[in-house]
């Protein structure tokens, strides 16, 4: 069979990432973390001194998106692609606890949501994509043939998420982490541009007991059957 697109779509710190990659080296396919796109446009903002979100920070910003270089770079040490704003490489940077504060509330402009998902789009002309984020199976590939969505327990996400922290020498707490994670949740399920939900054909895989070993087997098995892959 042809090359496919894989949409990866649910909640913070559900292992999308971990998921998606792990997918797209077994396929040898494209990989990309969409969320990294929106936290490079926060990490821009608040670079830029654009927070707080007021009216014209907003006109600034508007008007400089369309100037700004969005690129994912193949890591063969790695074994995935990085992202670059402007030419700079910037995924240790785009991890941080800033970043994730206000990354919601930038991901929610319509405007930067309608150029993500331009760049987006473009990315899969040639198919063999494994991409990951918020809105994938919904919005940006509502006709991708195979469409995941992750959950987990807030619970469960925020002591992965804090373990993730703590293993990077940031100083949080987990109570910090958890109530940062449902804030989350609630601006993604609940902004009005293509808010998180489960699209009608996804196939729903709550990973709270799962290691991405078992989650990966699963889905292999779902490409051998549908897809001969």
């Amino acid at each position: 069979m042809d090359n496919i697109i894989i949409a990866i779509d649910g909640f913070a710190s559900t292992g999308k990432s971990s998921l998606a990659k792990a997918i797209a080296k077994h396929l040898n396919y494209i990989y990309v973390d969409s969320g990294s796109m929106y936290r490079a446009i926060t990490y821009y903002v608040i670079n830029n001194n654009l927070i707080p979100l007021s009216k014209a920070n907003l006109s600034e910003l508007n008007n400089k998106l369309l100037k700004i270089s969005l690129n994912f770079i193949y890591n063969e040490k790695l074994g995935y692609s990085e992202i670059y704003l402007n030419n700079k490489l910037i995924e240790k940077e785009i991890r941080s606890v800033l970043i994730s504060k206000h990354v919601s509330s930038v991901a929610a402009l319509p405007f930067v949501r309608r150029q993500m998902v331009n760049l987006q789009k473009k990315i899969s002309l040639n198919k063999g994509v494994v991409m990951d984020g918020r809105d994938i199976g919904t919005v940006v590939f509502p006709d991708a043939e195979l469409k995941l969505f992750l959950s987990a327990s807030a619970e469960i996400r925020a002591k992965r998420r804090y373990d993730e922290y703590v293993k990077n020498n940031i100083n949080i707490s987990y109570d910090e982490v958890l109530s940062d994670l449902q804030s989350r949740d609630l601006d993604d399920s609940t902004r009005k541009d293509s808010p998180l939900m489960i699209a009608s054909d996804a196939i729903e895989i709550d990973n709270s007991e799962m290691s991405i070993n078992d989650q990966l087997n699963y889905v292999i098995s779902i490409l051998s059957e549908k897809f001969n892959l």
